[in-house]
Protein backbone atom coordinates (compact mmCIF):
# COMPACT_ATOMS: atom_id res chain seq x y z
CA UNK A 1 0.00 0.00 0.00
CA UNK A 2 2.31 2.61 0.82
CA UNK A 3 4.55 1.53 -2.26
CA UNK A 4 1.23 2.23 -4.54
CA UNK A 5 1.25 5.87 -2.37
CA UNK A 6 4.16 6.91 -4.46
CA UNK A 7 2.67 6.99 -7.85
CA UNK A 8 -0.13 9.55 -6.26
CA UNK A 9 -0.66 13.44 -7.18
CA UNK A 10 -2.09 14.92 -3.50
CA UNK A 11 -2.93 18.04 -5.44
CA UNK A 12 -6.17 17.82 -7.51
CA UNK A 13 -6.03 20.05 -10.70
CA UNK A 14 -8.69 22.82 -11.26
CA UNK A 15 -8.00 22.90 -15.16
CA UNK A 16 -6.79 20.16 -17.61
CA UNK A 17 -3.78 22.11 -18.88
CA UNK A 18 -2.82 21.48 -14.45
CA UNK A 19 -3.55 17.85 -15.41
CA UNK A 20 -1.54 17.17 -18.44
CA UNK A 21 1.69 18.36 -16.49
CA UNK A 22 0.98 16.25 -13.70
CA UNK A 23 2.24 12.71 -14.66
CA UNK A 24 -0.18 11.09 -12.44
CA UNK A 25 -3.36 12.84 -13.63
CA UNK A 26 -2.35 12.29 -16.84
CA UNK A 27 -2.41 8.47 -16.24
CA UNK A 28 -5.53 8.93 -14.89
CA UNK A 29 -6.86 10.80 -17.67
CA UNK A 30 -5.82 7.95 -20.27
CA UNK A 31 -6.86 5.04 -17.92
CA UNK A 32 -10.50 6.70 -18.40
CA UNK A 33 -10.19 7.06 -22.08
CA UNK A 34 -9.20 3.05 -21.96
CA UNK A 35 -12.25 2.24 -20.26
CA UNK A 36 -14.26 3.53 -22.84
CA UNK A 37 -12.40 1.20 -25.03
CA UNK A 38 -12.43 -1.53 -23.23
CA UNK A 39 -16.48 -0.97 -22.78
CA UNK A 40 -16.58 -0.33 -26.21
CA UNK A 41 -18.61 2.84 -25.57
CA UNK A 42 -16.48 5.53 -27.73
CA UNK A 43 -15.40 5.86 -31.04
CA UNK A 44 -13.26 8.73 -32.86
CA UNK A 45 -15.42 10.22 -35.68
CA UNK A 46 -15.19 12.70 -37.52
CA UNK A 47 -17.69 15.99 -37.16
CA UNK A 48 -20.45 16.59 -39.40
CA UNK A 49 -21.29 19.59 -40.93
CA UNK A 50 -24.06 21.57 -39.33
CA UNK A 51 -23.89 19.62 -36.18
CA UNK A 52 -24.26 20.68 -32.86
CA UNK A 53 -21.71 18.34 -30.56
CA UNK A 54 -21.92 17.83 -26.98
CA UNK A 55 -19.26 19.31 -24.97
CA UNK A 56 -17.37 16.95 -22.41
CA UNK A 57 -15.49 18.12 -19.33
CA UNK A 58 -12.75 16.59 -17.10
CA UNK A 59 -13.45 15.96 -13.78
CA UNK A 60 -10.59 15.64 -11.17
CA UNK A 61 -10.79 13.89 -7.82
CA UNK A 62 -8.54 11.92 -5.17
CA UNK A 63 -10.16 9.08 -3.55
CA UNK A 64 -9.18 8.41 -0.38
CA UNK A 65 -9.48 5.90 2.64
CA UNK A 66 -11.47 6.09 5.93
CA UNK A 67 -8.58 7.94 7.24
CA UNK A 68 -8.31 10.35 4.91
CA UNK A 69 -4.81 9.17 2.67
CA UNK A 70 -5.49 9.57 -0.92
CA UNK A 71 -5.15 6.08 -2.54
CA UNK A 72 -6.28 7.23 -6.13
CA UNK A 73 -6.06 9.73 -8.39
CA UNK A 74 -9.87 9.33 -10.34
CA UNK A 75 -10.45 11.79 -13.79
CA UNK A 76 -13.85 11.37 -15.14
CA UNK A 77 -14.63 12.36 -18.64
CA UNK A 78 -18.28 13.59 -18.40
CA UNK A 79 -20.87 14.83 -21.47
CA UNK A 80 -22.22 18.51 -20.45
CA UNK A 81 -25.74 17.06 -21.37
CA UNK A 82 -27.03 20.28 -20.35
CA UNK A 83 -26.97 21.52 -24.04
CA UNK A 84 -28.72 18.61 -25.60
CA UNK A 85 -32.12 19.45 -27.53
CA UNK A 86 -35.15 17.61 -27.07
CA UNK A 87 -36.31 16.26 -30.71
CA UNK A 88 -33.18 16.95 -31.97
CA UNK A 89 -30.05 15.20 -29.58
CA UNK A 90 -33.01 13.11 -28.10
CA UNK A 91 -36.64 11.46 -27.86
CA UNK A 92 -37.47 10.64 -24.05
CA UNK A 93 -36.17 11.27 -20.87
CA UNK A 94 -36.16 8.65 -18.08
CA UNK A 95 -35.41 9.19 -14.36
CA UNK A 96 -34.08 6.62 -12.12
CA UNK A 97 -35.96 4.70 -9.79
CA UNK A 98 -35.15 2.50 -6.97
Amino acid sequence: MLADLCYISTIEPSTVDSALKDEYWLNAMQEELLKFRRNNVWTLVSKPEGVNVIGTKWIFKNKTDETGCVTKNEARLVAQGYTQVEGVNFDETFAPVA
